[in-house]
């Protein structure tokens, strides 16, 4: 059978004919068509002139440099990814380029490596955009992805399994740490479904003890305990016809495991103190920050209830695994609190991202948007400058190895998450499981990414 697939078209654009040869050489070597462009004029001119699936740029040229070039051809085609590529790496740079919508940054001389699997994703990305910009067409439920910001390639696929999901009626378990927004998806997931008109309920199941969350969940009738002067409705009867959201279901005890297994298996409720039961139409999405197949196996949490929450997982990474959409977080969390505040705010200095992009972020996206808060309110000048940022943010700056004791700054994010799975895994005595857990992955995933360490 004939493929009729439309081969890859790459535009290479370098005023350095040497390195032109090298990756047209390079590239054609992966399959992938190739066009040369020896200046940011000429690269502009070929974009309108045919269509290409990706463009590799330098920065510096003698012409029109690339950060104009990659301007103008998002002007005219947003949706072209573009990789840029210097000599010269600088954290201002790469803010820059990325801000004008660079899809990422480079550093000569180049990591073939890193460049294949690097054009690979800008590929697989446009695939991702135009598979939705076809759905949209074609009449598909278009994604309302409210307050989810991010546009690195985890974010992008996990948007893409929501936009699948959304519409389903499945029970859907988001895993992922505190503070990595997981109440966004699992709005997203109730305003892109048949139910969005109906209420979208949220309880947490850690912040109440188990009397006090059986009432919040089930209702309860009049004198059913002390200072129950009146039937309650709950939680469950609140979302009929629309969707609740569990957060963190994995602090509930076994009791209370067991009555919700039984919500989800008969559809119905009883109040506590009552005898009567109450259909309900609900969507159950239900999040935890545990792994809890590891709690299965624990003991900790009941079997039946895992497999009745989990029939689809969406995974929220860790804003250290998404690192690429800490500027994007950072301009619109700057503007919110600006707005907040009635300050002037013209942006963030070079220095200042330079930190957030190095600082590990334990508590996520939140401890973003907190030390953002507060850089903008304590702010002095007319940017965010880093003597607005929490001390722990400051510190990594001082961070730098030089004796005994001291870490080395990762040369990239692959190694930063390199060394801090293998610093848990020691500090855990080989515990991949325990591992896991404090990184707030799956097992699985855990496994997968020490294969490809060699480890």
């Amino acid at each position: 059978m004939k493929n009729n697939k439309k081969p890859v078209s790459i535009l290479v654009v370098d005023d350095d004919k040497s390195h032109r040869i090298m990756l047209r050489s390079m590239i054609k070597g992966w399959k992938w068509s190739v066009t040369e462009a020896d200046d940011g004029t000429t690269a502009v001119e070929a974009v309108h002139e045919r269509p290409f699936d990706a463009v590799l740029m330098d920065v510096r040229m003698a012409k029109m440099d690339g950060m104009t070039a990659l301007k103008k051809i998002h002007d005219y085609n947003p949706a072209i990814p573009v990789v840029i590529m210097t000599a010269y790496s600088s954290v201002d740079s790469a803010v820059e380029a990325m801000k004008n919508g660079a899809r990422d940054y480079l550093t000569k001389p180049l990591d073939f490596d890193r460049l294949k699997l690097t054009l690979s994703k800008a590929l697989d990305h446009r695939q991702v955009v135009e598979a939705a910009a076809s759905a949209e067409r074609n009449g598909a439920l278009p994604l309302d992805a409210t307050g989810i910001i991010g546009e690195s390639e985890s974010m992008f696929e996990l948007l893409e399994m929501l936009a699948v999901v959304a519409p389903s009626e499945a029970t859907v378990l988001i895993t992922g740490g505190s503070g990595t927004g997981k109440e966004l998806i699992a709005s997203a997931l109730h305003n892109n479904s048949a139910r969005k008109n109906g209420p979208f309920v949220t309880v947490n199941c850690a912040a109440l003890a188990e009397n006090l969350l059986e009432s919040e969940l089930f209702g309860h009738e009049k004198g059913a305990f002390t200072g129950a002067d009146r039937r309650r409705e709950g939680k469950f009867v609140q979302a009929d016809g629309g969707t609740i959201f569990l957060d963190e279901i994995g602090e509930t005890s076994p009791s209370m495991q067991a009555k919700l297994l039984r919500v989800l298996q008969e559809h119905e409720v009883q109040r506590v103190g009552g005898q009567e039961t109450i259909s309900i139409d609900v969507r159950v999405v239900a999040a935890t920050n545990r792994v809890l197949e590891d709690e299965v196996k624990a003991g900790n949490f009941r079997e039946d209830l895992y497999y009745r929450l989990n029939v689809v997982s969406l995974h929220v990474p860790a804003l250290r695994e998404r690192a690429s959409d800490i500027p994007l977080l950072a301009d619109f969390f700057i503007k919110k609190y600006a707005a907040k505040n009635k300050r002037d705010v013209s942006g963030i200095t070079p220095q200042c991202m330079d930190l957030l992009l190095r600082y590990p972020w334990p508590g996520n996206v939140r401890e973003l948007e907190n030390a953002i808060e507060r850089g903008v309110i304590l702010m002095r000048g007319d940017y965010l400058d880093e003597t607005a940022l929490p001390i722990p943010v400051r510190k990594i700056a001082n961070k730098e190895a030089t004796g005994p004791g001291q870490t080395a700054v990762p040369a990239s994010l692959e190694d930063a998450e390199k060394m801090v799975i293998l610093k848990t895994l020691d500090e855990t005595n080989g515990n991949k499981s325990e591992t896991a857990r404090r990184l707030h992955i799956t097992r699985k995933t855990l496994l997968s990414k020490l294969r490809k360490y060699g480890v």
